[in-house]
């Protein structure tokens, strides 16, 4: 197995994953696309410029998809879940107005960030305008069961943020250490998003863990595949420069698994470049490949495939039909993407 840069062939096989998703959803997507655009609304003009940039920036919108997604398949009948998609993308975009922040990121889906053009504060605020904005419309909703979810998951990527924090440049962060943090960070929200639908169909508290484990699990799928792209991956695709992850100090997993496995004289380097934020012409190159020669990239898209399969698992007790089909073709998609 080896992680490439992709070809414009590999991203159209790539497209085609996720496409009976985004077909199905349509409908419901336009509906939730509205109502976002409607809630950015405020006589604050730098809120809507704020926010819009980043909502108009583009963005698969992969965690209202599969609200929509698990709600129809769970035979949900009203527009509930459309507002709670809204909700949830706004809790998303909230958390990377703040994460840019925090990271000291300069760009965002190809375009600079917020925090470039309107400064720090100006994204810190605006983020919490949303994530406000998103609890009024789950309020809207009436649904308590959901608003418990969505509310536990905020707490718990806010939790998640200041564990990564305090881990900042901490090369003794161990793979377990690592992965509590992408599940608070990125997995519990996938999660919520998924369990919400049930809950509006009044599914019972086995078919809501079935979603949850799936949303949980994805979610770690598509944080793992991250991790390898900002080093294996196209700056095209990624909407930001290869290599932010090294330069940013971030410790992701092919980090640590090429640290724990290299020699003395190769930890040294990866504690000068992280730890110590001395970062030299060429060591980028030279850490992708310690990577590479460690099977650190191979061997984190291992652990995204053994986390893919878990996902499927999940929906497997449910009957066939075309939203299992393209949720579980999301699965193979998130994995795709790093070939």
């Amino acid at each position: 197995m080896g992680v490439v840069v992709a070809l414009d062939e590999d991203k159209r096989r790539r497209a085609a994953g996720i496409a009976p998703l985004v077909a199905l959803v349509a409908g419901d997507m336009e509906k939730v696309n509205r109502l976002i655009l409607s809630r950015t609304g405020s006589e604050v003009a730098l809120i809507p410029e704020v926010a819009n940039h980043l909502i108009s920036s583009g963005g698969k919108r992969l965690r209202p998809m599969l609200t929509l997604a698990a709600a129809r398949m769970c035979g949900y009948p009203g527009e509930g879940h459309v507002a709670l998609a809204a909700g949830v993308e706004f809790m998303h975009t909230a958390t990377l107005l703040h994460d840019d922040v925090v990271d000291d990121s300069s760009m965002r889906r190809g375009k600079l960030a917020a925090r470039m053009l309107w400064g720090n504060s100006a994204s810190v605020l605006v983020g919490d305008f949303l994530l406000g904005q998103a609890f009024k419309i789950m309020v809207d909703v009436g649904s308590l069961d959901a608003l418990a979810v969505l509310s536990d998951a905020a707490a718990v990527i806010a939790e998640g943020e200041v564990r990564q924090l305090a881990a900042a440049n901490d090369m003794a962060t161990t793979e377990d250490e690592y992965l509590y943090v992408v599940h608070a960070k990125t997995a519990s929200l996938f999660a919520a998003a998924s369990e919400v639908g049930p809950i509006l169909a009044g599914r019972g508290r086995d078919e809501r863990a079935a979603f949850r484990s799936y949303g949980s699990n994805l979610g770690l799928v598509f944080q793992l595949i991250d991790d390898v792209l900002d080093y294996a991956g196209d700056s095209s695709d990624l909407g930001k420069r290869v290599g932010d992850d090294f330069r940013e100090g971030k410790i992701t997993l092919p980090l640590v698994l090429a640290y724990r496995r290299g020699s003395d004289g190769e930890r040294a380097f990866w504690q000068r470049a992280i730890e110590t934020r001395d970062i030299r012409d060429g060591d980028l190159e030279q850490a992708v490949a310690l990577m590479k020669r460690h099977n650190a990239l191979d061997d984190t898209v291992r652990r995204a495939r053994h986390f893919g399969e878990v996902a499927r698992d999940a929906l497997a007790p449910f009957p066939d039909s075309p939203h299992k089909a393209a949720l579980l073709a999301v699965v193979d998609f998130c994995i795709e993407r790093a070939y």
